[in-house]
């Protein structure tokens, strides 16, 4: 099984295009994965999601929960209504399909991360309580590595958070892992050192298929993650061919979200298609 690759919503060559059937636009670039934005609260109803899922069949889709879910949150208010948020993110997931679900940790909010981390624990378990008694334990939650120095998520931290169900698997955005650590993704070796942490901490097979973000993001030397680039940018990364070779040698086959700003299909054509250059080697 190959790594699958698509698009963060939609480009900004979709939005443009006239009478564009998306599965059409998808299939033009030879994507067969695709993320369904919710950042802004879930705002599609099932009846709609179960359409939507049906236009796009052969296309694996996975939903970006809303932003604003804050499992580390010091009000019980909040962390209550984040569990809500993932559920309803689940909710639509089941009527589109879609098997995996991304979410936000939150910020530390003042806390150390020694707390905040295990706010989000508490939070997380309770999450994947509620689903199950929703009969929703096939989604999977996937929490992601975030870009600010003062978010919660960085990788040890999510890893820690996936340690609490096999219902849990990683979201590395490597952009936000580049962006948090200065430009710290640079060669192969050093990728090699988070694709090994993964497998160290929760297994080969959840490292087998774990869910990625990639895009080039630039970053301030303050506050990590400034914005989300395109692949021309030229500064500040990260490359995706020292990841792409690790992917294909290792026999990987994760879903692969590009999240570039306005050119997403454009330029996770191009990741596959490096990607795809390495399978010949191996």
């Amino acid at each position: 099984m190959k790594a699958k690759f698509g698009p963060a919503g939609n480009s900004l060559s979709f939005k443009q295009g006239k009478n564009v059937n998306l599965l059409d636009y998808l299939n033009s670039f030879g994507l067969l994965a695709y993320e369904y934005q919710c950042g802004m609260g879930v705002r599609i109803s099932n009846e709609k999601a179960e359409e939507f899922g049906n236009s796009l069949k052969g296309i694996s889709i996975s939903i970006h929960a809303p932003y604003y879910i804050s499992l580390s949150s010091i009000y019980e208010e909040k962390r209550l209504k984040s569990i809500d948020y993932i559920l309803k993110t689940a909710r639509v997931a089941k009527s589109m399909g879609a098997t995996r679900v991304v979410v936000h940790s939150g910020s530390c909010m003042g806390l150390n991360r020694k707390d905040a981390l295990s706010f989000s624990i508490n939070t997380l378990k309770n999450a994947i309580v509620a689903l199950k008694m929703e009969g929703l334990e096939d989604i999977l939650i996937c929490p992601e590595t975030m870009g600010k120095i003062n978010q919660l998520g960085d990788l040890f931290e999510v890893l820690e958070l996936c340690k609490i169900s096999e219902n849990l698997i990683p979201c590395i955005d490597f952009g936000h892992l580049n962006a948090r650590t200065f430009g710290g993704l640079k060669s192969k070796t050093d990728y090699l050192k988070v694709l090994t942490a993964i497998e160290n901490e929760l297994g080969f097979n959840r490292l087998k298929f774990f869910h990625v973000h990639f895009s080039k993001v630039e970053y301030t030397l303050k506050g990590g993650e400034k914005k989300h680039l395109t692949f021309e940018d030229c500064k500040y990364g990260p490359n995706w061919e020292p990841l792409a070779e690790l992917i294909a040698k290792k026999s990987l086959s994760p879903t692969v979200i590009c999240e570039s700003a306005g050119t997403q299909a454009e330029d996770a054509r191009k990741m596959q298609g490096v990607y795809e250059s390495f399978l010949n080697d191996f």
